[in-house]
């Protein structure tokens, strides 16, 4: 059984404990069986769920590349042309553990090899028997020994947290966001990878252009939710909204230093350059 968990900080709960460099910074991880996540790369393709895959044909070109990392739920099968085959780790809200449940024999059979790393806010994730999602992640850990499922720990989340509030100037909490996925996908890559092609994910300008088209929110829900639409009502939501436009923006300024490139849609070069 391999179920781990993602920190910085290290945790004496453990009868075992270890050490790895993960960047420059040690990531120190512990379970029932506790090791830590060894996991560096030097190119990655990060694919988004975004409906903007659809028609890109990147497939090949996504696989092709040292790592794949993608995101919740998002299925390879049936969309290979354009989002490719290959996964190397997944990154997972707690929210899309049932989807995972309700399709493990996608997940953790055909993707058996896939390194899975969960978040999620503490009153899911402890671990005292009252958290539910990781509950969860432990029985699948037992049904599926060779799986290795990660959890991102508290101390991790409220790293994640204040790079947010570094980044705009607001408390998270008090501003009533929630950080997705893609935010927690990006400071992941940016620790573990050596250089990041994203496949994708819009610029931060692109919700407020006249002439945008209609783009599913979801690759593998086209007749649902608009994408542009799901943005603006998170961004402008008081209370439980992803703040998907702000994040763009925050990464626009992290390209700028040279190791993130937003290959599909290509973004603007101005956008690399906003403050």
């Amino acid at each position: 059984m391999q179920l781990f968990v993602f920190v910085w900080t290290l945790i004496l709960t453990a009868p075992i404990h270890c050490r790895a460099s993960i960047g420059e910074r040690v990531m120190q991880l512990y379970i029932m069986c506790f090791q830590f996540l060894d996991f560096r790369c030097g190119r990655c393709a990060v694919v988004s769920s975004s409906g903007q895959m659809l028609g890109g044909a990147r497939g090949q070109e996504i696989d092709r590349q040292d790592c794949v990392i993608r995101m919740n739920a998002a299925p390879s099968v049936g969309y290979e042309d354009d989002v490719g085959n290959r996964t190397s780790l997944r990154v997972v809200s707690h929210t899309s553990v049932p989807h995972l449940l309700r399709q493990q024999g996608y997940f953790f059979g055909r993707e058996a090899g896939t390194r899975y790393v969960i978040w999620g806010p503490e009153k899911n994730m402890r671990q005292d028997g009252k958290g539910k999602i990781f509950n969860a992640l432990v029985m699948l850990a037992k049904k599926y020994p060779h799986t290795n499922i990660y959890t991102v720990t508290r101390e991790k989340v409220q790293y994640c947290d204040s790079i947010f509030q570094n980044e705009t100037g607001k408390n998270r909490m008090k501003s009533g966001a929630f950080l997705s996925t893609g935010f927690f996908t990006m400071i992941l890559a940016l620790e573990v990878c050596d250089s990041i092609l994203v496949y994708g994910m819009i610029d931060g300008s692109y919700c407020s252009n006249a002439n945008h088209s209609f783009v599913p929110y979801h690759y593998y829900e086209p007749s649902r939710l608009d994408e542009c639409r799901m943005y603006r009502a998170h961004e402008h939501a008081k209370r439980g909204g992803h703040r998907f436009i702000t994040e763009k923006l925050i990464y626009s300024r992290w390209a700028s230093q040279g190791k993130l490139q937003f290959v599909y849609p290509p973004w603007p070069p101005q956008e690399h350059q906003q403050d």
